[in-house]
Parts: C-alpha cells; structure tokens; sequence
C-alpha cells in the first residue's frame, strides 16, 4: 500500500506497542491532532451514522488535496479522528482514494476496540471516502 510518511511513521509506532491498553492511551493522545469541526457546524450531513458517539466529519478537496475537519463527543473517538486525520488532511485526493481501513488493521487499533466503536471508525472511513470521491468526480 502506499502511505504518506507520516502514516506509515505512525503505523509503525503502532506496532511497537504490544498492550491493548498502551495502544488505546496512544489513541487518546491523537485527539489533539484533529482539526476541529466547531459544534455550530454539526448537522446531520457532517454526522456520522452508525457511531455509538456523537462524531461529525467534513472533507474539503481543494485544488486535488483533502482537507479533514471533525469533532467528536468522545475522546477516544476524536482520537481515531485523530488518526484519520494523519491519514488523509493535507494528501491529494488520489492518495486518499487509495487508502482501506486496512492502514488501521496494521496499526492493531481495530482489535482493540469494542466491535461497536471498530464498526464506526469505519464508518467514518467510508463517509469521509464517499465525500472525497464525490468531490472528485
């Protein structure tokens, strides 16, 4: 797969890491990289369904790169925004297109997870890649 360096500096940290509970602290940590979605702005457009928390993304393509922004309820959700954001804020759309949830298999956060909040990151994932797509097109 081809990954920006910095998701593939963060996947390998990831990896480092052994215990659920270290790797879902380092989560928690990831909040603060998520570019803010201010509360004003959530609506049901932004929301993301199938998330057990309230979560609200939006995706700017602009001139082919993406631009993330999104806020959360829960920390530990703004934290897997946080990963996200890593991922895709500042990479061209066609980079972005080309990214699966497997990036977040690799790192070994989605087992450790509850099956709830795994099924809402992704689908986080799958809202923010429809909106890029839709963008691009």
């Amino acid at each position: 797969m081809n990954y920006s360096a910095e998701l593939l500096e963060l996947i390998e940290e990831f990896q480092d890491i052994d215990d659920k509970m270290e790797r879902l602290e380092m989560v928690f940590d990831l909040a603060d990289e998520v570019n803010l979605l201010p509360v004003e702005q959530w609506c049901d457009t932004t929301r993301v369904q199938g998330c057990q928390s309230e979560a609200h993304v939006k995706v700017e393509v602009l001139d082919s790169e993406v631009n993330f922004y999104a806020g959360a309820d829960s920390k530990l959700v703004q934290g897997l925004m946080g990963i996200l954001t890593m991922a895709i804020h500042g990479a061209k759309a066609d980079l972005v297109l080309s990214l699966t949830p497997e990036f977040a298999t690799e790192m070994g956060i989605l087992n450790s997870l509850s099956p709830s909040r795994s099924n809402g990151f992704r689908n986080m994932f799958d809202k923010v890649m429809t909106e890029v797509k839709q963008q691009v097109d």
